[in-house]
């Protein structure tokens, strides 16, 4: 054999060694991970990975499974659908838990009373037939509980406003034949200007399941036409599944207030409707 071909065939055994040699590296570093996964990170092999609040889970196999935040956040759980620009609407599925969702109603329920909408004139609360649910908001001492907390924090981490800027949850019913007719979240007072500003989005959170009826309707999204309460209507409607949430925005990207975010809770046909309600102000609303 010619020199020059000794030379090839010598290159060309040590890159085939090489390449065998670096496979079989690869093949025991990956065994390495899999017997680490199963000695040191018991809790990934588990189907549920519970947090300090007990009542937030992770799936299993999740590489945030021992991460607080994440717990917290639903990380795994929550799939975002935007469904309008304008107005600014996204569905967060699966946003609450179900043990979240009935611990609201459990909190709420004792302390319901006839809700009331803003009068444009006082600021203060009235008694409206625009409104007819029954609600209550959450205490500031209420809100320091660990579940209250992680769930204000998931809100402000999924809007993208401090917790601060929130105001007190507000936990409603609606019965039987019950509704909310179209209106805007922004004020248009001054008397509630004062404390934190405008209202800039709001977190509205769906807490039951088997509601015929009572869905959220946005007159002014999208050009089709959907169901609100069993009757045809031209915008958008969002039906209140257990545990999802929407997000939607009541001020528009040049600051000002959008008259597009109209809103409104359609007639409940059967069953009962509860959710809970998260305002957003732009400055500290505490």
């Amino acid at each position: 054999m010619a020199p020059p071909m000794k030379i090839v065939f010598g290159l060309l055994t040590l890159v085939t060694l090489g390449m065998i040699l670096g496979a079989l590296v690869q093949l025991a570093f990956i065994r390495k991970l899999e017997d680490s996964t199963g000695s040191e990170f018991p809790s990934l092999r588990r189907k549920h990975v519970r947090g300090n609040l007990g009542n937030l889970k992770l799936p299993g196999f999740s590489p945030w499974a021992n991460d607080k935040d994440a717990i917290t956040l639903r990380v795994g759980y929550v799939k975002p659908e935007i469904i309008s620009w304008s107005p600014r609407i996204i569905v967060l599925h699966d946003f609450l838990s179900r043990e979240e969702c009935d611990y609201l109603r459990a909190l709420a329920k004792p302390r319901l009373q006839v809700s009331t909408v803003v009068d444009a004139k006082t600021g203060k609360g009235i008694k409206s037939d625009v409104r007819t649910s029954s609600g209550m908001f959450l205490n500031s001492k209420e809100r320091k509980y660990p579940l209250i907390q992680a769930i204000e924090k998931r809100i402000s981490v999924y809007s993208q406003i401090p917790v601060e800027n929130g105001e007190l949850i507000q936990v409603l019913r609606y019965e039987k034949n019950q509704f909310y007719k179209p209106h805007h979240d922004y004020f248009s007072d001054t008397f509630n200007l004062k404390r934190g500003g405008q209202r800039i989005a709001t977190m509205l959170m769906y807490l039951t399941d088997n509601v015929e009826g009572g869905e959220t309707f946005f007159p002014m999204a999208g050009s089709g036409e959907c169901s609100c309460g069993g009757k045809m209507v031209k915008g958008m409607c969002v039906k209140p599944n257990k545990g999802d949430a929407v997000l939607f925005w009541s001020m528009g990207l040049d600051g000002q207030s959008d008259p597009n975010s109209i809103h409104g809770g359609c007639e409940v046909l059967g069953g009962e409707k509860w959710s809970a309600t998260k305002w957003m102000r732009q400055r500290t609303a505490s």
